[in-house]
């Protein structure tokens, strides 16, 4: 599938998703939510991939925000359509993928490009990258998750500081608050993160799936957690993956999944 706002390859099990809007700082729009979804489905879907990472082109921006011209004059209802479908489509969607997704933010990630990286499931960042959400300084609140997932990485009161000054952080203070994993220069960042998806792809994509939706039952409202994670567990031992990575333990070898 061709798309006009993206770059999509597969190499050797892993994903690539590169969001390719140079002269608008790779913006979120309308098309480039949907192109979005629709990359990160086919990349679930394709058996081939084990581990998704995803970029922006270029050393300037991974996502510098949403494409305010398209929203500039909507009202009430649109706005809630807005922020509902765009979670719909992009933010939920790749937070429930049962592919790892992996985030390599190589420049700014703002309003909507922070939340796109905070719904991923690891986060990696250039030294050279800034991050905030800026949306109050436009008289509006981030509504892609923005407030949700902020405050359970960063906690409430960073969280508070944030979002209440509009100010962007640097990379090294984004570390220190847990918002991303790991820091390295831009020339290592994407090495960084096909080392990650190269240990992820070892490993048992049943099992990978079935932690994802443990880890993130604890954040949903009205589910409690340990049940899902004890279902998980017990639903691990129906599996061919299950018998075949006990098996290579006993047998001292490596699985083979």
């Amino acid at each position: 599938m061709s798309y006009k706002n993206l770059t999509v390859s597969n190499e050797k099990g892993i994903g690539f998703i590169t969001i390719n809007r140079p002269k608008k700082l790779n913006a979120l729009n309308k098309e480039t939510i949907q192109e979005l979804h629709e990359a990160f489905k086919n990349a679930d879907q394709n058996s081939t991939i084990k581990a998704i990472i995803l970029t922006g082109s270029g050393e300037k921006a991974f996502v510098a925000g949403a494409d305010i011209a398209e929203f500039a004059d909507f009202n009430v209802e649109e706005g809630e359509a807005l922020a509902r479908e765009g979670q719909r489509l992009l933010f939920n969607f790749i937070e429930n993928l049962k592919t790892p997704v992996i985030a390599a933010i190589n420049g700014f990630a703002l309003g909507g490009g922070l939340e796109l990286a905070m719904a991923s499931h690891i986060r990696v960042a250039a030294d050279s990258a800034k991050m905030g959400l800026p949306e109050v300084s436009l008289g509006v609140i981030p509504g892609y998750g923005g407030t949700q997932r902020l405050s359970q990485l960063v906690g409430k009161g960073k969280a508070f500081e944030m979002i209440l000054t509009a100010s962007m952080i640097s990379a090294e203070d984004a570390l220190r608050w847990g918002l991303v994993n790991h820091v390295v220069p831009m020339e290592e960042l994407l090495p960084l993160a096909e080392n990650i998806a190269a240990k992820i792809l070892r490993n048992s994509p049943v099992a990978i799936q079935a932690a994802i939706t443990a880890v993130n039952a604890n954040f949903k409202d009205g589910v409690n957690g340990f049940d899902v994670e004890i279902e998980q567990f017990g639903k691990s031992f129906g599996t061919r993956d299950f018998t075949e990575g006990t098996t290579a333990f006993l047998e001292k070898r490596s699985p083979k999944f």
